[in-house]
């Protein structure tokens, strides 16, 4: 799908049209009103936007009657294989097909009304739980928080119902193997996966926070939780990294930012032609989207530790927060409320707490993953090019928040040069960051091209780093 059609897509469904399109989806309700939201702009496959609307009932005669009332309503130019979802609404603006539905009908997510409403969740597990959306990127995925009165806390992740299974199939691998990882919980075929909560907290928030005389043994605890990726892993099915797909992220950047076209398209090439012509090093198992918002860590707990309930949220905080991550292109994080009233009953005992860190590292940290939707075979490479990607950006997204980061950037980029070859891992950097240009896009009126384009410096930072160190000539030191 071309740059131009994307963004005539963007601009249709965000533009003074989106009223008269959301009007027309809507036959049984009078439109009051209507605003973005979010825009999940997934490059070469489509535009989707989700609204919150305002709406009074259409009674006898089609006059409105009732009290006004918010939706959340979701339009996408994506290609959706569940076309034939009854709550799903076509139509067409030109040549273009539009395709409509209400929160929570998404036709890929059949599992998403089973998560987010309280009595049949409760009906599910068997007792009534409250409900809390964390994300929602519609026709992709969803995390509901699933909460007990007793305290027990757990995360009902939403998938098209092939992606929950093979979800859960790397859960009870990583498990298996003594990662610490979610467990699973309980299943449903329509594509839910409940897993358990972990111990320790996000990465972000101690990079946030400053590692002190802590950051070389943290970055040996992330080296051995790499190491430690169960071998059975390189059999699962291969799922291209960040940098594989540099090329369409250069185009969302265009997207979302026309003016810096050309420096990102630059970039894409030269990370195009130096992964053609450097080595990342063998096949190995790799967790696949290694980052600061997926890394749990704690400081040395005693053996057998139990995980303390509900201590950690699975999933990256929202762009602007204290300890945000940005979430890489196409990812819009969360909105609408849960469906119906959030019920809860004494004497919960349906959610076991997460898994123990049964082990005391010998750096004094324990280290865990979540997210493990692309664990699989892959280069070391990728892992690390996508956490130093992710870490490089944080200044930019929340620059109060992060007063340390570039000093341990600085020294875990030391300590890896140290132990694999940096050229490769750098290289893979810049179309990792390439890919957060475009998620610093906002709808709320914020500024953000500043942020956008920080993002593109760092990029084309770790370029030119991987260049000077593989002996192509650059800079191995200047953000510019």
């Amino acid at each position: 799908m071309a740059a131009s059609s994307e963004s005539a897509d963007l601009a249709l469904l965000t533009g003074p049209d989106a009223g008269s399109m959301l009007a027309t989806a809507l036959p049984a309700w009078q439109l009051i009103s209507w605003a973005v939201h979010r825009v999940n702009h997934r490059p070469g496959a489509g535009v989707t936007v989700s609204y919150t609307v305002t709406v009074r009932a259409r009674g006898e005669g089609g006059r409105p009657t009732g009290q006004a009332h918010e939706k959340y309503v979701c339009a996408s130019t994506a290609q959706l294989s569940q076309t034939f979802t009854p709550s799903l609404v076509r139509l067409t603006h030109r040549d273009t097909a539009v395709w409509v539905w209400e929160y929570p009908h998404d036709p890929e997510l059949p599992a998403l009304p089973l998560a987010v409403t309280p009595s049949r969740i409760s009906a599910f597990l068997g007792e009534k739980v409250a409900v809390e959306l964390k994300s929602y990127r519609p026709t992709r995925r969803a995390v509901v928080k699933v909460t007990t009165a007793g305290g027990g806390t757990a995360f009902a992740k939403v998938l098209r119902p092939p992606a929950a299974q093979s979800l859960a199939k790397r859960h009870r691998m990583l498990g298996q193997a003594g990662v610490l990882a979610p467990r699973v919980v309980r299943e449903d075929p329509s594509g839910l996966v409940l897993i358990s909560t972990l111990p320790g907290e996000p990465l972000a928030n101690w990079l946030a926070r400053g590692l002190g005389d802590q950051s070389v043994a943290l970055f040996d605890t992330l080296w051995n939780l790499q190491e430690s990726l169960p071998a059975a892993a390189i059999h699962l099915t291969h799922r291209p990294a960040w940098a594989d797909r540099v090329g369409h992220y250069a185009h969302a950047a265009a997207v979302a930012l026309p003016g810096i076209a050309a420096r990102a398209h630059a970039v894409a090439s030269g990370v195009t032609e130096m992964m053609a012509s450097l080595d990342p090093g063998p096949i190995v198992p790799v967790h696949g989207d290694f980052y600061e918002a997926n890394i749990f860590v704690q400081r040395g707990p005693a053996v057998g530790t139990p995980a303390p309930t509900g201590t950690a949220v699975g999933t990256p905080a929202p762009t602007g927060t204290a300890v945000g991550t940005p979430a890489p292109t196409g990812t819009a994080v969360g909105a609408p409320a849960p469906t119906g009233p959030a019920a809860v009953a004494p004497g919960s005992t349906a959610l076991p707490p997460g898994p123990a860190a049964s082990t005391l590292s010998p750096t004094g940290w324990v280290a865990g993953v979540i997210d493990v939707d692309s664990l699989g075979p892959g280069y070391r490479a990728d892992d690390w090019a996508c956490l130093l990607g992710h870490m490089s950006v944080l200044p930019h997204l929340a620059p109060a928040a992060y007063p340390h980061l570039r000093s341990i950037l600085g020294q875990w980029c030391a300590l890896l040069e140290q132990r694999l070859p940096a050229a490769p891992v750098y290289a893979r950097a810049a179309g990792v960051t390439l890919s957060l240009v475009a998620g610093a896009a906002r709808t709320d009126g914020t500024r953000w091209e500043h942020d956008a384009l920080g993002r593109l410096r760092e990029a084309e930072y770790w370029l030119s780093r991987a260049r000077y160190l593989a002996g192509y000539g650059g800079n191995a030191y200047s953000r510019g």
